[in-house]
């Protein structure tokens, strides 16, 4: 209906860059069927967020939900965090193998782990499913140097990790965010001098942080966790019909 425009090109599912990445915090089962009634064909994962999982009813059915879809589903990492704390990977694993998942992401934002410990978890479950690995800190006074970041990033990647994550949670205030949720331009310039954009997931779940991406990296940089009812709005950042990258994108 929209062929007369000019729009930016979007790659098409199953995707390996430009990803939307969505952060479930609880949804039913009757919201999933109408949030993706919509917008599927812009869901390229969806996170069930932190330990949300542990408190959702039906949450088997609502991953198939999903899945039937062709939406692959991740435990969030915190959840992660909590099963290594307690000592239940194992248990953690055969959960996701009951749900059929394709995903699973391993994080340290919380808890404290040995970085040879996390890159071990890395390479098992890269062996059997698509690992989403998130490298910086939940903590907000926590402050890492940029070549820490980099270094840390290229070793999951070496470790068999699909995409990286940098951190900035759902209130986009920490990792790669100024507390009032501006970029670090100066973090993200040394990540991208040393590491392929399309390596990497960059949470962004404020609209000014999902316009800096996209005016930095293109229509399809892979942006993470997005709010269920913004996934339409990323989309037209992406394709410059939303007045924060119209000029980006077209002439007059």
């Amino acid at each position: 209906m929209f062929d007369f425009l000019a729009l930016p090109e979007r790659t098409t599912k199953p995707r390996e860059s430009g990803l939307t990445h969505v952060l479930d915090k609880g949804y039913s089962l009757d919201q999933v069927r109408q949030f993706l009634e919509v917008a599927v064909s812009y869901v390229d994962i969806v996170k069930l967020g932190w330990g949300t999982a542990a408190v959702t009813p039906n949450v088997k059915e609502k991953v198939a939900l999903y899945q039937s879809f062709g939406v692959p589903v991740c435990f969030g990492g915190t959840f992660f965090e909590v099963c290594v704390l307690q000592g239940k990977v194992e248990e953690y694993l055969a959960l996701v193998r009951e749900c059929e998942m394709t995903c699973v992401e391993i994080s340290d934002g919380t808890i404290e782990m040995a970085e040879d410990d996390k890159l071990a978890y890395l390479r098992r479950f890269a062996k059997e499913f698509r690992v989403l690995s998130e490298v910086g800190s939940k903590d907000e006074t926590v402050v890492i140097a940029p070549f820490k970041w980099v270094d840390s990033i290229k070793r999951e990647l070496d470790a068999g990790a699909w995409k990286v994550i940098t951190e900035g949670r759902e209130s986009g205030t920490v990792g790669v965010y100024q507390p009032g949720g501006e970029v670090k331009e100066g973090l993200i310039d040394e990540i991208r001098s040393a590491v392929d954009p399309a390596q990497l997931l960059f949470e962004a779940p404020i609209k000014k942080q999902q316009s800096w991406f996209i005016k930095q990296f293109g229509a399809n940089v892979n942006l993470g966790n997005i709010p269920p009812d913004e996934v339409i709005s990323v989309e037209t950042l992406r394709l410059g019909v939303r007045g924060d990258t119209l000029l980006h994108f077209h002439e007059a």
